[in-house]
């Protein structure tokens, strides 16, 4: 007997689908073609995936039924300079010695739309607005990392993207200053947003990326988030992805990476709250020498759900990748880390390594863990390995034996066991924002932010976010 297929969200699918045709007739003539081919094909493909649900593979533990049952405001504009006003914009936030870019609702706002051009000759701002103003620049790069096959989410954000960041480094620019792209979600309706950036990196060039999504409010909203990173032979970038959202939110992320030879790819993604979190990482080795670093960090309490995803394809020979996930789930959260590295025929010489360690505090908790190892080459190095554990007891007992009360134990152990993340943040300011974070989420005494999440040590140095909420 044929199984019956699965199928979720037909209602919000015909929505958006309607949506889709609406955009094109407001955007007929001021797109290039290439960008209107892309939107016409990626809704062609939607249509046919639709949102993907448990019956694929790399979804069976990620059901996101409930969240697309829900009614959203396709509509949505930012609400009114009446309605609103700059002290909910304002945020006890370090800004970690960065240049800080900020989107409200998925949407640049004022003078935030326009492209900031650094004397290096850097390019960073809005996606839109690099799309008018450099389009020879995005054309050999845009949609050609994005697999809009991978699931029904790449395509419908291709379809349906309006906003999202462009940054560009020119050949041989070491951009010193680092970059914060925070996305702030508040609305008193529920929403659902496609953002795509483009991130484009030139021989040698260097960039250190931070990017947050934050909530101020807790309707239901649904983040659909595609970035494409372009890493030339001997580029170098960190890549930091830091969230925090609240229980009523679904972010769905999917990031593409190509590095050519010798380039580096560091990425830290640290997931403190959020509803369901879903981290898709497609990276390609496509030149020699290249070398990808991909670690994270989640922790989920209550009944929060986090997948991370990570596929590392070595295509070439001589390349090195490392990912490294640890996780702490409490009460009834579940965490899925699914860690795939493919070492093609040809890809000899590849050093290739795996590892998730989970801390599981309840038995009403679950952890589900697949490192794979896919090889076709016989020179390699490749290891790969999971633990799920809970709090070793000798530890604590030899911590309590010398004073140190049982909750502090706990913690002291805790801490020690995600430090090995931590310490991956070469930036010192946001390295010490993050320890701060995570001992007061530990403790439970970080839910989601009503403000943002990255919160500054020092209140009395609040930041003001440079939105003109006349504007909005």
């Amino acid at each position: 007997m044929t199984k019956k297929a699965i199928t979720i969200g037909n209602e919000l699918k015909t929505s958006l689908l309607q949506k889709f045709d609406e955009v094109q007739m407001e955007m007929l003539g001021k797109e290039p073609l290439f960008i209107r081919s892309s939107r016409q094909e990626s809704a062609q493909l939607f249509e046919l995936l639709g949102f993907p649900t448990v019956e694929l593979e790399t979804w069976r533990k990620t059901n996101l039924k409930s969240f697309l049952e829900k009614t959203y405001d396709l509509e949505f504009e930012a609400q009114s300079g009446n309605e609103q006003d700059n002290s909910i914009l304002q945020c006890e936030i370090n800004q970690f010695d960065t240049d800080l870019f900020t989107q409200y609702n998925g949407k640049w706002i004022g003078e935030a739309s326009q492209l900031r051009i650094y004397p290096n000759g850097t390019i960073v701002g809005s996606l839109s607005a690099a799309i008018q103003q450099y389009p020879q620049l995005m054309e050999p790069y845009f949609g050609k990392l994005a697999n809009n096959s991978l699931h029904g989410l790449v395509a419908l954000n291709t379809a349906l993207f309006d906003e999202g960041y462009f940054i560009y480094v020119p050949d041989g620019v070491d951009h010193t200053r680092s970059l914060q792209m925070v996305n702030i979600i508040n609305s008193k309706q529920n929403i659902f947003t496609n953002t795509r950036n483009l991130v484009i990196l030139g021989k040698n060039a260097r960039l250190r990326l931070v990017h947050c999504d934050d909530s101020m409010d807790f309707q239901h909203s649904f983040i659909n988030n595609v970035t494409e990173i372009q890493l030339a032979e001997g580029s170098n970038m960190e890549y930091y992805k830091l969230q925090n959202k609240d229980d009523s939110t679904a972010i769905m992320t999917t990031t593409f990476v190509n590095q050519h030879r010798d380039s580096a790819f560091n990425s830290n993604t640290i997931v403190l709250n959020g509803g369901m979190v879903r981290n898709d990482t497609q990276v390609v080795l496509a030149g020699k020498g290249a070398d990808a670093q991909v670690v994270g960090l989640f922790l989920m309490d209550r009944k929060q759900f986090v997948d991370n995803h990570v596929f590392i394809d070595h295509a070439v020979a001589n390349c090195t990748s490392n990912q490294l996930f640890k996780g702490i789930v409490d009460e009834e959260a579940r965490a899925v880390f699914n860690g795939h590295t493919l070492v093609r025929k040809d890809a000899q010489q590849t050093i290739a390594y795996q590892s998730n360690n989970n801390i599981q505090l309840t038995d009403t908790s679950k952890i589900d863990s697949h490192p794979f190892l896919e090889i076709y080459a016989d020179d390699v190095k490749c290891s790969h390995g999971a633990t799920v554990g809970q709090l070793k007891t000798n530890a604590l007992f030899y911590l309590m034996q010398r004073g140190i009360c049982e909750r502090n134990a706990r913690m002291l152990l805790m801490v020690a066991f995600v430090g090995q993340i931590v310490d991956r943040i070469s930036l010192p300011n946001l390295r010490t924002s993050i320890n701060e974070l995570v001992r007061k989420r530990l403790k439970g005494e970080l839910s989601s932010c009503e403000q943002c999440s990255i919160q500054c040590a020092d209140p009395d140095k609040p930041l003001h976010f440079e939105i003109d909420m006349s504007l909005v």
